[in-house]
Formats: C-alpha cells, structure tokens, sequence
C-alpha cells in the first residue's frame, strides 16, 4: 500500500515542508479554483506540480503530484442541461493534459450540489478533541426551518421534525449563520451561498430522480472512461457523503449494489472506485472488507478512516438517516484491521497476475484536531497531526500483517 497526502495547494495551512514529516510518499491534490466544466491546462498542471516539487525556499521535496483529487464533474453534466458537451468535450482534453503530464490515477464523484455534509465542524469529543459531526436534528432544523424547502417535511419522522423545531427556536441569529455555513462548507470550492441560491440549485434536480441521476452518469462514463482507458488512467467514483438521500436529492453511490451497477455498466479496468471507508461506513449494512474483497479488482484508490453512526442497527432493512461523527481511525464502524488485510490480499492478487499497478494508494482521511491543530482552522477535516496519527496507525497495521511470521502473505 502506498501512502499519499492530500494537499490543498499553497494556500493550506499544512504545507509541503510539513507533509516530509509525516511518511507519505506522494501528494493528492487538485485545481480548486478552476471552475467546474473549465479545461485543465498543462500551465496549471505544471503550475502544481512544481509547487509539489519544491518548497518556496527553491528547496527539493522529493515529492510528486500522484493523484488528482478531484477532478469535478460540473452540474450541467449531472443534470444533462446546459453546456454540458462542452463540459464533457474539456473533461476529455483534462485527461489527456494530466495523462501527458504523469497523473494516472484521478478521484471524483457524481453528488449533486453538495460534496459532503455535516451540521458541525468543530464538534467536541470527552477527551477535548474536536471532529466533524452530522446531526439528523440539526439538518432538519436547517432544512425544514431556514431552507423552508417544500417537501421536506415528508423526509423526517414526527420525532425528528419535533426536535428539530426545538433545536430551531433555540437558536438566535449567530448560531442559525454557523449551522448553514457548516452544511454548506460541503459545495465544491467551499463556496457560501445565500438561502435563495441554494433553493434555486435544488430546483433544478425537481424532475431528477435515482434512475435519472445513474442514467445521467452512466452517459457520462460511457463518454470518459474510453478515453482514460486508452490513456492508462484509472477513474475512481468516491462514495456519497453521507451516503443516504439529503435535501430531495437522489444518491446512486451509497451501497455496494448501486457500485455494481455503475461497474457493470462500463465495464473497463479504468472504471473504479475511490474506497472511502468513512463515507461508506455511516452505513451499518454496508460490509467494508467484504466489499474490498469482492470489488477489490475495481478500487483504484483508498480514503481510510473511521465513524462512529450513533443509530442503533436496523433491523428490518430500512437504513434510516441517524447520527454520526468522524473518529480515531481505529475507533469505529468500520474494522480497519481487516479492510487493510483484504487490501493487501489484493495487491497480492495483482502481483501474482503480473500487473504493474499491483500497488494500491491510500490517504488518511480526515482526522481529529488534537494538540496543535486545535484552533488553528485548517480545512475541514485535515488537521496535520490528526492525520499523522491516523497515517502511523495504518502504517503500523500494515507492517504487523505483513510481518513473516503472522502476516499476509
């Protein structure tokens, strides 16, 4: 397994002096003040890689621009509306300037509007610590009370819709800007919108539902995965985040099934998944390592860390919106332990097969605000030390199971 670091460029408050002390061996990154459905150029790829290479001092880092995380699919793409063939004709011409330039492997998803979702950033653990949490009252708070969406009230249960109206006429005018603000630090480029705009987005998913969504998709991979096939490129579909519906909005990549689809539909070796096991494992029904071991052929990319969903399991196969926060990567939902085995059980596999791309990359994903990083207002969900934790942890899971005498072989 090859550790990565993801980097959000100059302006990140981890910077590239302070990814060498954390053991990755390349950089995730991406162009994130290029429009969505706007041409990547090589000047802007060359641009990052060499703000990769070297520190601002002219100093070598030794490190390379691996993997681009993400390359975004623009609204007009999902919707099927607007300039989305010419979003579609620059999607192509970025493949062919990042494959030119070295980067074969890219991360995306097709989430409408918003790329995540939590109610809280700073959420505070027993221990001081703080992490990202999504609360199921305060969404709906959010989404009931300041959105006023129509519809929404069919989407919650009489409980939560009575706590939520609670929680609401609680809140004054500061804490109601920091609930929005959270919710929406989710849209790419983490840009604020007002209440208006929002409603006008979700507008336009009115007459979109699931099939329309995954037909849309499908349309797209059949356009892309072609080329970055013949490009060598491997394409990585992230998982939705929270992976159950939000704001009326459908979700077509939350389970094992809805993946099997989209793999089935554009059945190519650069047709894959970006294995998010905490996107994934808000969800008790979905089997991390189970999965890792049955579609493990298609995972081009890993997201490690962990959960902790608040809801109790279901027991009647409805998977119910709930509670969770971001925690300890070894502390959760998910057992990381033997994801990790099933990883390295299938790197095996494509070692034996004689495949170059045997080595899978992995980032740790997210992380607490511990010590120094408490305060300090780095993008949400990558603190440095945080994730230097959670890296060293997988690393020392890593070397136990490969150890010769108990190990993975």
């Amino acid at each position: 397994m090859r550790a990565s670091w993801r980097w959000f460029g100059p302006r990140d408050l981890c910077t590239m002096g302070d990814i060498l002390h954390v053991d990755a061996k390349g950089i995730v990154s991406a162009l994130h003040h290029i429009p969505d459905g706007v041409l990547v150029s090589p000047e802007e790829i060359a641009k990052r890689q060499n703000e990769v290479r070297f520190l601002p001092d002219g100093t070598p880092t030794g490190m390379e621009w691996e993997i681009i995380e993400s390359l975004p699919i623009s609204e007009d793409i999902k919707q099927q509306s607007g300039n989305w063939r010419e979003h579609i004709t620059n999607y192509k011409q970025s493949l062919e300037n990042l494959a030119a330039a070295g980067i074969k492997t890219v991360c995306y998803n097709f989430m409408p509007i918003l790329d995540w979702t939590r109610t809280d950033l700073h959420y505070r653990l027993p221990n001081g610590a703080t992490c990202m949490r999504f609360d199921i009252h305060d969404f709906a708070a959010y989404d009931l009370h300041l959105l006023n969406r129509n519809g929404a009230k069919q989407d919650y249960t009489a409980d939560v819709r009575e706590e939520a109206a609670k929680r609401f006429a609680g809140m004054d005018d500061l804490m109601k800007e920091k609930l929005a603000s959270s919710i929406m630090c989710g849209l790419p480029g983490a840009k604020k919108q007002e209440i208006s705009h929002v409603l006008d987005a979700l507008a336009l998913y009115k007459d979109i539902d699931e099939d329309k969504l995954r037909s849309n998709f499908v349309d797209f991979l059949s356009e892309i995965i072609p080329v970055a096939e013949r490009l060598g490129i491997k394409m990585g579909c992230h998982p939705d985040d929270p992976p159950f519906p939000l704001l009326g909005l459908p979700r077509i990549s939350s389970t094992e099934a809805q993946f099997k689809i989209l793999l089935d539909a554009v059945d190519s070796p650069s047709n894959g998944i970006s294995l998010c096991t905490g996107s994934l494992g808000v969800r008790l029904d979905n089997d991390l390592p189970g999965m890792m071991d049955r579609l493990g052929h298609k995972v081009h990319f890993l997201h490690i860390r962990n959960v902790v969903s608040e809801q109790p399991q279901s027991t009647d196969g409805i998977v119910r919106l709930g509670n969770f926060y971001e925690s300890e990567h070894l502390i959760g939902n998910t057992d990381l332990v033997a994801l990790i085995a099933s990883v390295l059980r299938e790197e095996n596999r494509r070692r034996d097969a004689g495949q170059s791309d045997w080595e899978l990359p992995f980032r740790p994903d997210h992380g607490l605000d511990i010590l120094d990083d408490i305060g300090r207002a780095t993008q949400p969900g990558y603190p440095t030390i945080g994730r230097m934790k959670g890296l060293a942890e997988m690393n020392g899971i890593i070397a136990a199971l490969k150890h010769e005498q108990f190990g993975v072989h």
